[in-house]
């Protein structure tokens, strides 16, 4: 049977029962290795903080010069080939994996974002489709995914993505919004004529609006959705903007070292999400026994209930169903 990645998170242990002598916990913790209880899987998507945010949009941008790079260095055939080679083994590597890893994720995110550049540059320039047809179809697109999504499973919170199924939705939701967002960006920037710079701090404040509105009292998943297509045409933005030559409005830096730049900077960032989910694991570790209770003297935590434990304290606040 093929590994998909979604084992039990770890022994749920024997809760609720009153024992003052200890006797059903001695018992438990001898039979921790002949049979454990399962536990629900946790998510396999981080939760959304503000290095959450700041990582997605350097990836968006990230993915904006690259794909620009690797199209004039390679021709968008090669780049497009090494695009889809990338995103297949990472998607593959991250559906597979038993649980969420800070790297891994990151990892698909950025292949998700170069390629989604690719499908989106490609419809406009070889199929010579408008940027306002192009990002009409991907916006009804998402609108499809979304639906199908929560139809099959009655929610779009990203701390439910606990099954293939469910992850299966949410990436092919995280690449449309990629081809959406591309397509959105170049419209108001080049369509429009507004420009890169222009353009960027027009989806900076357009951004602010589901953030202060999910304080006001706006469902939590329609804010992070909305927020998470914008900043796409965000990060994008002003990534071209640095790119660019003087002569189309740009700094000039040239898409290569833009890009160079800021995939070190993503690095920095994801090795501080991979310390704090580290971190976690490690406290979890300490505060959980073998048998779902307490560490210490009885004997070294089990590292499933650990990640579980991680995974409760990383989704102490989840989103509410949509």
């Amino acid at each position: 049977m093929e590994h998909t990645g979604y084992d039990a998170a770890g022994p749920a242990g024997r809760e609720g029962l009153a024992d003052p002598g200890g006797r059903a916990a001695g018992r438990s913790r001898r039979q921790a290795g002949r049979g454990r209880r399962a536990a629900p899987a946790l998510s396999k998507v981080p939760e959304a903080t503000v290095l959450f945010w700041i990582a997605k949009v350097l990836t968006t941008g990230m993915g904006e010069t690259l794909s620009d790079f690797l199209a004039r260095v390679l021709s968008p055939v090669g780049a497009g080939v090494i695009g889809l080679g990338g995103l297949v083994l990472l998607l593959r590597a991250q559906v597979r994996a038993p649980r969420y890893n800070a790297w891994l994720y990151w990892g698909t995110v950025a292949m998700v974002s170069v390629f989604g550049t690719m499908a989106a540059d490609v419809v406009h320039v070889v199929a010579g489709v408008p940027y306002l047809v192009s990002a009409s179809v991907f916006a009804a697109g998402l609108v499809w995914v979304l639906t199908a999504w929560y139809r099959s499973e009655g929610t779009l919170s990203i701390h439910s993505i606990r099954t293939p199924r469910r992850e299966r939705y949410y990436w092919t939701t995280v690449l449309v919004t990629f081809a959406l967002g591309t397509a959105v960006g170049d419209l108001t920037a080049g369509t429009f004529g507004l420009g890169y710079l222009p353009s960027g701090v027009m989806f900076a404040v357009l951004i602010a609006v589901p953030a202060v509105g999910a304080l006001l009292g706006l469902n939590r998943v329609a804010a992070f959705w909305t927020a998470y297509v914008l900043t796409r045409p965000l990060g994008a933005s002003f990534a071209d903007w640095a790119g660019a030559s003087t002569h189309h409005h740009g700094l000039g830096w040239g898409t290569g070292p833009v890009s160079l730049v800021l995939i070190l900077a993503i690095a920095g960032v994801v090795g501080l999400l991979a310390v704090r989910q580290r971190a976690d694991a490690l406290y979890a570790a300490t505060a959980t026994g073998p048998a779902g209770g307490e560490g210490g003297a009885d004997g070294p935590a089990d590292p499933s209930a650990a990640g579980a434990a991680e995974g409760r304290a990383r989704h102490a606040a989840p989103e509410p169903p949509a």
